[in-house]
């Protein structure tokens, strides 16, 4: 399945296991997927997320990496973030070198509720983002965290840090820009 496949509109076609509001981060065979599930929103936070302009940053301790956001229009102030996991992938849904070697991230805005798919995008991740996000997938697939495991570190490391002191500390910042020209329509 492409990501490019998706309907706005339509059920979100892929299984989401963690319900609820808030950041998911995916790379498998498809590629790399963000994914952000909103109980409310409306027509600005929708367009926010289409077209508006996002700051994406990954940090990396302890073997876990994390997708931090900041989407205006979205959330008043603020980060928030998203855990890279491979535990819940099967074998055949790993990412492999030549998906990593995409450097698109599809980005999805999903009802939380409803699991209907609100909005999507693509965006070109600069190289300095997709090698980091390469370099660190590749190490983590050779040495795997058990779900146990990784669910325990992701827990001590968000005692210890909120996302905006993570963002301080992120090996790499990406600035989407504002994407009013080329955007598709609902």
């Amino acid at each position: 399945m492409s990501y490019t496949d998706f309907q706005i509109g339509e059920k979100f076609p892929l299984p989401i296991r963690q319900q609820g509001e808030g950041g998911l981060f995916q790379v498998d065979a498809n590629g790399a997927m963000f994914i952000l599930q909103l109980a409310k929103s409306d027509i600005i936070a929708i367009e926010a997320f289409r077209t508006g302009e996002m700051e994406l940053a990954l940090y990396e301790t302890e073997g876990v990496l994390f997708l931090l956001y900041r989407i205006p229009g979205i959330f008043k102030d603020g980060w928030g973030d998203a855990p890279l996991s491979f535990g819940g992938l099967s074998k055949g849904h790993l990412p492999s070198e030549e998906s990593l070697a995409r450097a698109s991230l599809h980005l999805c805005l999903v009802d939380a509720r409803l699991s209907l798919l609100l909005a999507q995008r693509e965006a070109q991740m600069p190289a300095p983002f997709a090698d980091f996000l390469r370099r660190h997938t590749l190490s983590a697939l050779e040495a795997p965290l058990a779900p146990q495991d990784f669910a325990a570190r992701v827990q001590s490391i968000w005692q210890r840090m909120n996302p905006a002191e993570m963002r301080e500390k992120a090996a790499v910042i990406w600035e989407i820009p504002l994407a009013l020209k080329g955007a598709p329509l609902h």
